[in-house]
């Protein structure tokens, strides 16, 4: 990934975007944004400035004319309004009147200034050790802070914004804070989001209009008239995700690829499938407390199919899909990235699983129970 690009994810990342939204912007899989974002933790990193005291490309390329037409360095100098000392140096460490080059000269000072400088705890060992021991207690960096305002004086240097104890504890590289500290936070987060970074997909269970699992008409829960469905994404490896649907009466599976987790991508990805079967094969979907179903009220009015939403933490009450997803680990274990299968490959899977016995209906396979039912009310 270019720099341009790179300074394109921070900008958007900044702006509360998801993952997937910076992806599908730069033509890029969300894994590859993920590699760059949490390298840094998730905090936006500053802005590189030069001194204004220091040579610009522009001195250089004058410079490097000036070496051209065999001027000394006083006259080079002069022309710059720079002390001839500093033309002087500046030849001298890179190359010589015979190789000295403006860009070459240019990157080398611009690579040679990182300066990396020491961080708060790195430099207060005291007010580390006092962190990390309350870090293991289980407070939370913004009680840590706070704490330590009311217990020590200004003049003991003893204090630390909540938003550093999160920089030490989620760029690695400063060598300051365990990485083991980082699992007593509340939330297991390993990067920073941005302040105003949208709720879609982020948080669980703030989804506008939300219609209950508990409203759903009774006929569902029997299992009796085909129709009613459960749906779910599995993740994998990279920030990767299909989406699965799953029959309640035949058990007869739908992979859908989606190309992330916001709900625009997923609602548009379900809709396009959904809307290739039968109409009166899909009356019902049946929903956890993801928000990447947040857009359900544009599913509904494209497909004509109600939406129900589990209650919170209760993943059994979409039991078909859940053991579903179990037997779909056969073909996408733990750790492998899904976005690597392309819509084909997904269905070629659902087909394997859909023309194998199953023992809850009596093994007979999910296909052969559904093509029966909709052949016996068609």
């Amino acid at each position: 990934m270019s720099d341009a690009q790179k300074r394109e994810v921070w900008r958007r990342w900044k702006e509360g975007q998801s993952l997937s939204e910076i992806g599908r912007a730069l033509g890029k899989v969300p894994g590859s944004i993920h590699g760059v974002v949490a390298a840094n933790g998730g905090f936006v990193p500053s802005q590189r400035k030069r001194a204004d005291t220091t040579l610009s490309l522009r001195e250089r390329e004058e410079i490097s004319r000036g070496l051209a037409r065999d001027e000394s360095f006083r006259q080079i100098a002069a022309r710059l309004t720079r002390a001839p000392s500093t033309i002087s140096r500046e030849v001298g460490r890179n190359g010589g009147r015979e190789h000295y080059r403006a860009a070459r000269a240019d990157e080398r000072a611009w690579g040679t200034a990182r300066r990396p400088k020491p961080c708060l705890l790195q430099r207060n060992p005291r007010l580390r050790d006092v962190v990390a021991g309350k870090l293991a207690e289980d407070w939370s960096p913004e009680q840590i802070a706070g704490w330590l305002a009311r217990r020590y004086s200004p003049g003991e240097a003893m204090y630390v914004s909540h938003e550093t104890i999160y920089r030490s504890l989620f760029i690695q590289a400063r060598g300051v804070l365990k990485k083991e500290l980082a699992h007593h936070l509340r939330r297991r987060r390993t990067m920073r989001r941005a302040k105003k970074a949208s709720t879609a997909g982020q948080q669980r269970g703030q989804i506008r209009d939300a219609v209950s699992i508990r409203q759903r008409p009774a006929e569902v829960a029997d299992r009796a008239i085909p129709g009613a469905w459960e749906g779910d994404l599995i993740t994998g490896a990279n920030n990767s995700h299909i989406a699965t649907l799953v029959e309640r009466h035949s058990r007869y599976v739908v992979l859908v690829r989606v190309p992330g987790k916001d709900t625009t991508s997923v609602v548009t990805c379900l809709t396009r499938q959904v809307k290739r079967l039968p109409t009166e094969l899909m009356t019902s979907l049946t929903w956890d407390r993801g928000t990447e179903m947040a857009d359900h009220n544009r599913f509904t009015i494209a497909t004509n199919v109600k939406v129900f939403f589990c209650d919170p933490k209760s993943p059994w009450q979409r039991g078909s899909n859940e053991n579903t997803n179990g037997l779909l680990r056969q073909y996408f274990p733990k750790g492998a990235d899904l976005s690597s299968y392309t819509q084909t490959a997904l269905d070629v899977i659902a087909r394997k699983l859909n023309t194998r016995p199953r023992k809850t209906l009596g093994y007979e396979t999910p296909s052969d129970r559904l093509n029966a039912t909709v052949a016996s009310t068609g």
